[in-house]
């Protein structure tokens, strides 16, 4: 765990893991981590984070004509599912989060959160599945 004011997510979990940049965890925008350490807080489990910050350099985010809510260090993407998945989502609606992608089948099952501004080139609030 860390010792920062988000005692559920190390800068570890936070940082780009694209190996090139450097990356050390900051980046994530602090009233977006004070809502997901909220979220973490009101769920009462662990909640595995398979992405957060992206530099953009990072292959998905190098991909795209312009940085995603990932390279603002607006969103990340929990490993969950079933039940837990439901409860997550439940619990982020509640909470403001804006942008909710949703990936329940296969092996990589995850739910995107973010939060992108209202009015800017990402539409909110979205959701959506992949």
């Amino acid at each position: 765990m860390s010792n920062t004011r988000w005692p559920n997510f190390s800068a570890k979990e936070l940082r780009c893991k694209c190996g090139k940049c450097g990356s050390d965890g900051s980046e994530m925008q602090p009233e977006f981590m004070d809502s997901l350490q909220q979220l973490r807080e009101r769920f009462g489990k662990p909640m595995v984070l398979s992405s957060a910050y992206r530099c953009r350099r990072h292959p998905e985010e190098a991909r795209k004509a312009e940085p995603g809510e990932h390279a603002m260090g607006l969103a990340v993407d929990v490993q969950i599912r079933g039940a837990d998945a439901v409860q997550i989502l439940h619990l982020a609606l509640n909470l403001g989060f804006t942008r909710i992608g949703i990936s329940q089948k296969g092996n990589s099952r995850f739910i995107h959160l973010g939060r992108a501004p209202i009015g800017g080139r990402l539409p909110s609030p979205a959701l959506w599945s992949y």
